[in-house]
């Protein structure tokens, strides 16, 4: 912009020198300079000003940015590292569970395997019919059989020989072999047969024996006789134990009897004598015995007694019991068929034998 000219220099246009009345405006050019410059000055340094106050503001942003980012860091570090042990926790599970695993794996591998041998077991066990196990088990029953027929025919006891027939049809149920099925019947039939014998319960009488035995201490022996009045009682205690007269048959069943302690002794050798004929099964020596000791009774101790009346009546149980009874007539049947079926099978087995030599050489 230019000033306005002023009216001296109007006047005097030829005296005043150009060069000379210049200085007023560059000074007041100077003065507006400068104040644009401190403006632009003022301007400057708030834009400075401001842009360093934004810088100030976006570090402190930008250092509130990092701390948080710096925390975030920090926080998925740590739930890396969280991570990071679960993951080994984790790790180690599966570690022990692949060994457990393992583990259970030969366990099953090991059932596996005795399953396999169980099975090929019961696979034997169900093709054995007449190997060495059935035939020790023939031989078992046979023999059980043998021994109960030899017993009755030595000793005729049902009881025995009844107990040997439960055995070998026992021995006999464990064959599979539905073949000697007919001779554990043909066992049940003389099973029956040998209990419908009627025979004397040698366990019971021996008993009964064994008791009278115990009891013939407290058996009151016979009375004796007395004269009946007063001088014949002083003159039996003055001269009876010198002389005694007797007639008929009083004198002869004093004359036979014992002294108290001696027919006590005599009346158990009866009953020994009669027990060891009961368990020989001697049928005559002890019914002879039992009659003896019944005669011994009736001799030496007193008849009127209830220990002598319960004596005498177990005696005359013990008198009729039969010892030996005659033998049913289906005994040994089961032995003979036994031995039959074994015969037969031995043959049959014997013809595959036979036949398998051709078949090798072929």
């Amino acid at each position: 912009m230019s000033e306005p000219e002023s009216p001296a220099a109007i006047t005097e246009p030829a005296i005043v020198e150009p060069v000379a009345a210049a200085p007023a405006p560059p000074a007041r050019r100077h003065g507006g300079a400068w104040l644009i410059a401190i403006v632009l000055l003022g301007a400057v340094g708030y834009l400075f000003w401001r842009v360093w106050t934004l810088d100030v503001e976006q570090q402190r942003l930008a250092q509130t940015d990092i701390q948080q980012v710096d925390a975030q860091i920090a926080a998925l570090a740590r739930g890396a590292e969280q991570a990071r042990r679960d993951t080994d926790t984790l790790r180690a599970r599966l570690d022990d569970e692949s060994k457990v695993n393992q583990s259970l794996r030969e366990q099953l591998l090991g059932l596996g395997e005795r399953a396999r041998l169980v099975e090929d077991a019961i696979a034997n066990l169900a093709d054995k019919r007449l190997t060495g196990h059935d035939a020790m088990l023939l031989d078992e029953s046979e023999m059980l059989l043998a021994l109960g027929g030899e017993r009755f025919a030595l000793f005729h006891d049902p009881a025995a020989t009844i107990a040997a027939y439960r055995l070998a049809d026992t021995t006999l149920a464990a064959i599979e072999d539905p073949a000697f099925s007919t001779v554990r019947q043909s066992i049940s039939a003389e099973i029956d047969g040998l209990s419908n014998l009627g025979g004397a319960d040698v366990s019971a009488s021996a008993a009964a024996l064994a008791a009278l035995r115990a009891d013939a201490a407290q058996l009151p022996p016979a009375r004796r006789d007395a004269g009946n009045s007063e001088q014949e009682s002083r003159w039996w205690h003055v001269f009876g134990n010198l002389v005694r007269v007797r007639t008929g048959a009083d004198a002869a069943s004093a004359a036979q009897r014992h002294d108290a302690s001696l027919a006590r002794q005599l009346f158990v050798l009866d009953l020994r004598d009669a027990e060891a004929a009961l368990l020989a099964r001697d049928t005559p020596r002890y019914r002879a015995a039992v009659a003896q000791a019944q005669a011994e009774l009736k001799l030496d101790f007193d008849v009127g007694a209830d220990a002598v009346k319960s004596a005498q009546g177990t005696l005359e149980r013990l008198g009729k019991g039969e010892l030996a009874p005659p033998a049913p007539p289906q005994l040994g049947a089961a032995l003979r068929e036994l031995r039959n079926l074994r015969a037969t099978h031995a043959m049959r087995q014997a013809r595959p034998a036979a036949a398998s030599p051709p078949e090798d050489r072929q």
